[in-house]
């Protein structure tokens, strides 16, 4: 769960200062979304970008107007000559380990985006550099921000639906080929090594997160993934359809990804012994109780920083706040071990048990 803590005079004045952050790499597509909505922040400033396909540097820089001073091809050296304070990560998947490892040598915290790793040894790799290096790993999952969830994670720990019994959970668009991801962004997406599959890593992770939340960081005993290739002339290397089931003692996980749906979509059902929740996009949920009827309720807003990525990376590195939660590095250990058991239950045709944590 998130905590409030409570922060001293001195955290108080160093929050005041804007943030120094870097970005490393630009071939994850979401890297738009945070130049279009950060370079006017006055609490974020942006010291330094590396990329080393130019042609895509180039591409951002033109569309953003960036000062070709930002822009390095080496990430050792950007780091070098600006000293961030915090690097946000827009590499393929399988290059996070690579990026937090070189973060800790110079003790810069990281934000990357979801999922954290391919494969528990790279997350307990990027575990260790973290404690190495003294730092903070959070990952950034649009879906955290969201004041639905927040509201059934409450209503949850209320106790107001009794224990939770299943959780389902849908992510997924059309495809990104289908809706235009930018060329870069397509390359790895749809290259197994880079990403870990297909819709199985690129939206299932949301579904885990969001579960061993709920879960309050339970590691399930067992999963079991089906994947399918309903286009393989889009997609011929990674799947395109995925679903994954998560048992935990008393209570069952199912997340729906998919490349085939319609239209967008990232919501969630949870069901307890006494009553139910269903979150109704960013804003919304549907609630049902024992002996009443469903309503329809507007989510509370979420208190700063926890509603929004960037002014929570400033309240965990300018103001000492113990990262917990969905973007927590604990949290995506879990979701890591979910995701790779997935894909070896959906090759193997077999449910995967988990052994007790080490």
């Amino acid at each position: 769960m998130f905590c409030s803590v409570p922060y001293s005079r001195a955290a108080d004045a160093a929050i005041q200062s804007p943030l120094r952050v870097a970005i490393i790499g630009m071939v994850h597509g979401h890297v738009e979304g945070l130049l279009s909505g950060s370079l006017h922040r006055t609490d974020i400033r942006i010291v330094g970008i590396s990329e080393p396909d130019q042609s895509v540097a180039e591409r951002y820089a033109r569309q953003f107007h960036l000062d070709k001073s930002l822009l390095f091809s080496d990430a050792e050296q950007m780091l070098r000559q600006t000293h961030p304070q915090a690097a946000l990560v827009y590499t393929n998947t399988f290059d996070h380990r690579k990026a937090v490892e070189l973060c800790a040598r110079y003790g810069v915290h990281v934000m990357m985006e979801k999922p954290l790793a391919l494969s528990r040894d790279d997350a307990r790799a990027i575990e260790q550099a973290a404690q190495q290096g003294k730092i903070q790993v959070l990952v950034n999952y649009e879906t955290t921000w969201y004041r639905s969830n927040r509201a059934v994670y409450d209503l949850v720990h209320e106790h107001t639906l009794g224990p939770i019994r299943k959780i389902v959970v849908h992510d997924g668009h059309n495809g990104p080929q289908e809706i235009n991801v930018p060329p870069e962004f397509l390359a790895w997406l749809t290259d197994p090594k880079l990403n870990g599959g297909g819709a199985l890593f690129d939206f299932g992770c949301y579904g885990a997160d969001l579960a061993t939340w709920l879960m309050d960081g339970a590691r399930p005993t067992s999963v079991t993934a089906v994947t399918q290739h309903i286009k393989p002339n889009l997609y011929p290397r990674v799947d395109d359809e995925a679903t994954i089931i998560v048992t935990y003692p008393s209570a069952q996980a199912i997340m729906q990804a998919s490349w085939n749906w319609p239209f967008g979509r990232k919501d969630m059902e949870v069901y307890g012994q006494t009553g139910y929740a269903i979150t109704v996009e960013r804003d919304n949920i549907r609630v049902r109780r024992a002996s009443e009827q469903e309503q329809q309720q507007t989510a509370k807003p979420v208190p700063p920083p926890e509603d929004d990525s960037l002014t929570y990376l400033r309240a965990v590195v300018l103001g000492g706040r113990e990262p917990t939660g969905p973007s927590s590095l604990q949290t995506n250990i879990v979701v890591t071990e979910i995701l790779e058991a997935a894909r070896q239950s959906a090759a193997s045709g077999k449910t995967i048990h988990l052994a007790a944590a080490d």
